[in-house]
């Protein structure tokens, strides 16, 4: 079976557990399976990236929208996967005059669960990707928090190992409808955003909720999905929250169970009391 289902993005392994009162104890504990996934247009190999063995396809589609290779699923022929034993081979074959193009790039990556800067080769590779802002997107705060509470009984990967990232997609009303994880958050992000354009979903009517803090690529991301508005568990980066205002995307972070903060856009995150008070 190839790596793609649950079951693979985790093993046991025995552990010696120590209390501060003294006692020892052997256990197992879940562990994330971390494996070195090889991205190739084919033929020519592009990165290597270190990811959970699951939702591989969405990850190939996803990862391709966003580092610009692609600019819809159309443009991807197939998506194979082939499992080594040094690692799994995702092979990806691209439509019509996008290989040349990519080619042309000569942008070369080495992927890594942390994140950075890597494959860049120009600084101005960092500026702005697109045009000027879009209409932010508007929240409620009972709809955010519902979200939130709705998160973690749909980690299931992250119920057996705590140590994995998500990133989901919340509707209107607050209900997770799509939910990808990774011990990258930036690959859970990709993950996600492939599963969204393969099911053909409006990413403008709802918003992304991430289990971790919002980098610049994060936002990146979530306005090259589409998206307008973005909730973090943690906290942005400074380029973060200045991505976020050039995009037009609502950014929220430092959401926990106590309330949120508000990045950007303020006006557009408003309680129910404000809601009812706009709509009469």
């Amino acid at each position: 079976m190839l790596p793609n289902d649950l079951e693979s993005a985790y093993v046991s392994e025995p552990v010696q557990r120590l209390t501060f009162a003294g006692a020892t104890l052997a256990v197992s504990r879940d562990c994330a399976v971390e494996a070195p996934v090889n991205i190739i247009y084919a033929p020519v190999s592009h990165a290597v990236m270190m990811a959970s063995p699951r939702d591989l396809e969405d990850f190939a589609l996803g990862f391709s929208l966003t580092e610009g290779v692609i600019e819809s699923a159309d443009d991807i022929r197939s998506i194979e996967i082939e499992a080594l034993e040094e690692g799994i081979k995702l092979i990806v074959s691209l439509a019509g005059d996008k290989m040349q193009r990519h080619l042309a790039r000569k942008r070369q990556m080495a992927g890594r669960t942390s994140c950075g800067v890597c494959g860049i080769d120009d600084l101005s590779a960092l500026a702005v990707k697109t045009g000027g802002p879009r209409e932010p997107g508007q929240l409620r705060l009972s709809v955010v928090q519902r979200a939130l509470e709705a998160l973690p009984p749909l980690q299931v990967l992250n119920t057996h190992t705590h140590s994995v990232h998500a990133a989901g997609f919340a509707n209107e009303e607050g209900e997770i409808v799509l939910l990808r994880e990774d011990v990258g958050r930036h690959n859970a992000l990709d993950k996600l955003i492939g599963a969204l354009v393969r099911a053909k979903m409006d990413p403008a009517r709802g918003f992304v909720v991430l289990t971790s803090r919002c980098s610049y690529e994060m936002a990146e991301k979530v306005a090259v999905l589409g998206a307008r508005a973005v909730v973090c568990i943690s906290a942005p980066t400074h380029l973060a929250v200045q991505r976020a205002k050039a995009y037009g995307v609502t950014l929220v972070a430092m959401a926990r169970g106590d309330g949120v903060s508000v990045y950007t856009y303020p006006e557009c995150v408003t309680n129910d009391l404000q809601a009812a008070e706009m709509r009469a």
